[in-house]
């Protein structure tokens, strides 16, 4: 990344940077803590794989609705306000967790949930094109890249913690919750919905000082001016608009595989097979080891859950490297290739069992790293100072992951995850059509 650019009137951007890319620490990091409470709120309200997945639903319909308004805001307000403004929701929404589960009322669960997404779907819509025009236009793939590592860092550390607070081994299956009597019964559901309470009060307070720390600090001006033809011109793009559909397809196949991690493991019946084998044994040890628990305390969701560790940590692997490749190498290239071995190690998990359908799926992680940043640049690297608009629109279309989730909950519910997952196998091979087709006109 370059020191200075001309835009920026000669202030270094390393600072900034480094700001910046907290954030996508930050949004990673509950992203995937949401993730956590799929199977514990699935328990604890006697809820469908289908109503489960309206989680996913409330958190990403944020972004089909508030992208474009967001964009529209920073526009007037700024960059810097637009920030403070996305991170003063998400705490207020993660505060709104206490008086949810106080109540055990699963709307205000879901209203919870859409309140901090309205916050992380402003932050997206600044910081991702922020980042990208902090230096020199070729290389906005590779510093978009490298700040989507560190968010998944936090998606990493993520499923440590839901694993130690939002998947315990207190949980009891449907069995055990019909031999508890009325007054046990309730007392359970409530103790496990007060569950979430800590954590996300604590990242309420986390979202707090960082807005505190982002108000006294100084962001550069980067893009100037009023941009002319509004949304009408950044539709007529089409690197933009395909772009936008491989955004929705790829976060609904990311968050689709993720959020159904846990439920595809026990419906391969892998609990066994984890503790029998070496590879998979080690591997739920070390993370559970980080949670600060141990394989023998912990039932097949904890396990599982766990293991969800390296299907984000995957990730973030996948784009430490891929800011160094990308400075070589085309990112279409690397783009396409990386869709086509998503998809393959997707068909391979569905047809095997055990270990192998386990593994196969876990490396589907490292295989997603390089695709929303490399995705979102070159959607927008055509639009020049309509990209903070070019930004909304490729936000909105992170409600791919309100749609395809809950797709594939449904399909698991009727045919099983086999079929189900054949979704994701189809966004991952439009993935490489846009790159290898439409991205390089």
């Amino acid at each position: 990344m370059n020191a200075q650019t001309k835009e920026s009137g000669g202030i270094s951007l390393k600072a900034p940077f480094i700001i910046v890319t907290s954030l996508f620490f930050m949004w990673g990091f509950i992203t995937v803590m949401v993730d956590g409470l799929i199977p514990r709120l699935k328990d604890v309200f006697e809820l469908t794989l289908l109503q489960a997945g309206l989680v996913q639903f409330a958190w990403f319909a944020a972004y089909g609705l508030i992208s474009i308004p967001g964009g529209n805001l920073i526009e007037r307000i700024g960059y810097k306000r637009g920030i403070l403004t996305g991170l003063g929701l998400a705490s207020l929404g993660c505060l709104l967790f206490y008086p949810a589960a106080a109540t055990r009322m699963y709307p205000l669960f879901l209203l919870a949930l859409f309140v901090v997404a309205g916050g992380i779907t402003i932050l997206q819509v600044a910081a991702n094109p922020y980042i990208s025009v902090l230096g020199a236009p070729e290389k906005a793939s590779s510093r978009l890249n490298l700040a989507q590592a560190f968010n998944s860092l936090g998606t990493t550390i993520a499923p440590i913690v839901a694993a130690s607070f939002l998947l315990s081994d207190k949980i009891l299956n449907s069995d055990q919750q019909n031999q508890l009597d009325e007054t046990a019964l309730d007392a359970y559901r409530l103790a496990e919905a007060s569950a979430v309470q800590g954590p996300f009060v604590a990242l309420a307070v986390a979202f707090g000082v960082l807005a505190v720390l982002m108000g006294v600090s100084k962001l550069p001006r980067i893009l100037g001016g009023t941009a002319q033809g509004g949304y009408r011109a950044v539709l007529q793009n089409k690197r933009l608009v395909y772009g936008a559909i491989g955004i929705f397809v790829y976060v609904g196949a990311e968050v689709a595989i993720g959020s159904y991690m846990v439920n595809y493991g026990i419906e391969l019946g892998v609990d066994q097979i984890i503790r029998e084998s070496t590879v998979l044994s080690s591997m739920a040890a070390l993370a559970a080891s980080i949670g600060g628990k141990s394989l023998a305390g912990m039932d097949t969701k904890g396990l599982i859950g766990a293991l969800l560790t390296f299907y984000w940590g995957g990730a973030m692997i996948g784009r430490f490297i891929g800011s160094i490749v990308m400075n070589r190498l085309s990112p279409q290239r690397i783009l396409g290739f990386f869709a086509l071995c998503a998809a393959a190690m997707t068909i391979l998990s569905v047809s095997t069992t055990g270990v192998t359908a386990l593994l196969a799926l876990l490396s589907v992680g490292f295989f997603n790293s390089i695709m929303f940043p490399t995705i979102f640049t070159l959607g927008i690297s055509q639009l020049g100072d309509l990209k903070p608009l070019g930004s909304g629109v490729l936000c909105t279309a992170i409600v791919g992951g309100a749609i395809i989730p809950p797709s594939v909950g449904g399909l698991a519910d009727q045919f099983g995850f086999s079929l189900a997952l054949i979704l994701p196998v189809l966004c991952y091979f439009y993935i490489q059509y846009y790159a290898m087709r439409v991205a390089r006109d």
